[in-house]
């Protein structure tokens, strides 16, 4: 039997779990090149959830390679499974996510039963529905500059790859029926593990009739199929397929596609770890007499803390996520323990780029950590980061959104460089690179409406007015600043200089915003002010610019 999916990579004394997983690859003394393999079903828009199996496969390509091995990093599209449902949103080629009154949702409704790649594409770009959902996630991949070679099931079918395995299902029905039926009620004894394609209207039956190995050929009447809680109908259509005109049910295609590809490693959610591994390696060991790949098990991200899912529109794609963070940092977020549930959380998304930071920080030796941290520091961040520069800058994100609170480039780095962001050696690729951070920082404050999702009015000081009360608070707010206080020691200042100057304290606050947004709210004022480079802000409060 294979191993414990929920055990590999947990074991050994090594800090990051890609180099404990391959110790177990290699255990196997397995032939170069190496075969690691992923896969999803081409249903609908790809999210970050589709992307973890890519990043987790990757991590353990890299830990291999790192150890002189030739590796092939494969992710099947299963593009002959059929349309369930209609999806509650589609996306076209360049990420721009629409509700199905964008497109014609009637067509797809009208081919519920028809393999991926014989739907036509909703936007006209693509082949086929399969191919287009496909080119998403490829196009994903290249985002991050991860290589993968993408192999799709309705070519490898067509092809006649699946042939050898798929007629030596058929040859031993019964000895497949025996093991099926430890996994699913459904299956009886006139149960036949292929899913013929009717001729006449292109669905997927399970009417199997007859099976002629010897003609490479079944006979089938085309059924109604149960889908969840839909039944897609069938055609009554009677008619005859070769063994490459249908596909194998799902339970019996994976194990074929670790035969077929060579696969060595595959990880995978937590939904086939309790459903379709065990089935899996039953029907590998036993159905085809192969040895099932190391398995791993990894477990499902959220979104905001909401389960991620194609069907309900609950998704972030890998190019939305790069709106607001580098490839690097969000490559990062593939390096923590794939055991864990992770919320990916956008409106937090600034705790993950400073544990990114910290990360690098370790790695260059310019951060402490435990022994572990340091060690997963050195052994992962050259997976992460293709160059490693010692002389890259990193602005903090949150200083980064403050930047962005004003368009001129030339007044950013001005500021960065005053406050000690941008160090005064800094080459010009860093300085770009730093403040390219810019751009992502503000586009999170706008997509989440925070603190930083204000224009700082920072080249002249708006036309405001105050009567002598509020001025002269403004004055001793100033002086407070000018010492070096931290935020919240100014926000308590804020209040205790309206009360001194029997200033109503919603007044006072307001007199702050309109000096730095023309505006009457904002962010949490003293907490803000400082983030701010501090001679600004007193210039500012005293009215001088």
């Amino acid at each position: 039997m294979a191993e414990d999916p929920y055990e590999v990579g947990r074991g050994g004394s090594r800090a990051f779990w890609a180099d404990s997983v391959a110790d177990t690859v290699e255990a196997r003394e397995p032939d170069d090149p190496i075969v690691i393999k992923g896969g999803v079903s081409p249903s609908g828009v790809p999210h970050i959830g589709h992307f973890n199996e890519i990043m987790r496969g990757y991590y353990v390509a890299e830990a291999l390679r790192d150890r002189g091995h030739e590796v092939r990093q494969v992710f099947t599209a299963d593009d002959k499974d059929r349309l369930r449902a209609v999806p509650r949103q589609l996306a076209d080629l360049d990420w721009n996510v629409v509700g199905l009154g964008e497109v014609d949702a009637g067509a797809l409704g009208r081919n519920l039963g028809k393999p991926y790649t014989d739907i036509p594409d909703p936007f006209g770009c693509c082949d086929s529905y399969g191919a287009h959902f496909t080119t998403l996630l490829r196009k994903s991949a290249e985002l991050v500059s991860v290589d993968v070679e993408f192999v799709s099931n309705t070519e490898l079918y067509a092809d006649g790859e699946f042939e050898p395995v798929t007629r030596r299902v058929l040859e031993r029905a019964d000895r497949a029926r025996d093991v099926l039926a430890e996994y699913q009620n459904k299956v009886d004894d006139d149960y036949v593990p292929f899913l013929p394609q009717c001729e006449e209207c292109g669905k997927l039956t399970e009417g199997v009739t007859a099976v002629d190995l010897d003609a490479g050929e079944v006979e089938y009447v085309c059924e109604d199929v149960e889908a969840g809680d839909q039944t897609i109908e069938g055609c009554g259509h009677e008619g005859t397929a070769s063994l490459r005109d249908g596909k194998l049910p799902w339970r019996f295609e994976w194990p074929a596609q670790w035969e077929i590809l060579g696969v060595d490693f595959e990880p995978f959610g937590k939904d086939h770890a309790e459903g379709s591994w065990p089935s899996g390696e039953d029907v590998a060991e036993n159905v085809l007499d192969i040895q099932p790949p190391v398995p791993m098990v990894y477990e499902w991200f959220t979104l905001d803390g909401e389960p991620l899912s194609s069907s309900s529109g609950n998704v972030i794609t890998v190019d939305e996520v790069l709106d607001i963070l580098e490839p690097e940092v969000f490559k990062y977020f593939f390096v923590k323990d794939p055991r864990k549930q992770r919320d990916f959380s956008v409106e937090n998304v600034d705790q993950l780029v400073e544990e990114f930071d910290q990360f690098e920080r370790r790695y260059f030796g310019e951060a402490d950590g435990s022994e572990d941290e340091m060690e997963l520091a050195e052994r992962a961040y050259p997976m992460v980061v293709a160059e490693p520069r010692e002389e890259g800058v990193r602005i903090p994100y949150t200083f980064a959104a403050v930047l962005g609170m004003t368009d001129d480039p030339a007044l950013r780095e001005q500021i960065a460089r005053k406050e000690g962001h941008i160090p005064d050696d800094a080459p010009e690729w860093a300085i770009e690179g730093a403040l390219a951070r810019v751009e992502r920082a503000q586009e999170w404050a706008s997509l989440t409406n925070n603190e930083f999702n204000y224009e700082l009015k920072r080249s002249e000081i708006p036309d405001v007015s105050f009567d002598d009360a509020t001025a002269a608070a403004l004055d001793e707010l100033a002086e407070f600043i000018a010492e070096g206080h931290d935020g919240e020691a100014i926000q308590a200042e804020i209040y205790e200089t309206a009360k001194r100057n029997d200033i109503d304290i919603g007044e006072f606050f307001s007199a702050g915003y309109q000096l730095l947004f023309d505006d009457t709210e904002g962010p949490q004022l003293g907490t803000f002010i400082a983030k701010l480079d501090r001679e600004f802000v007193v210039e500012r409060f005293r009215r001088n610019e």
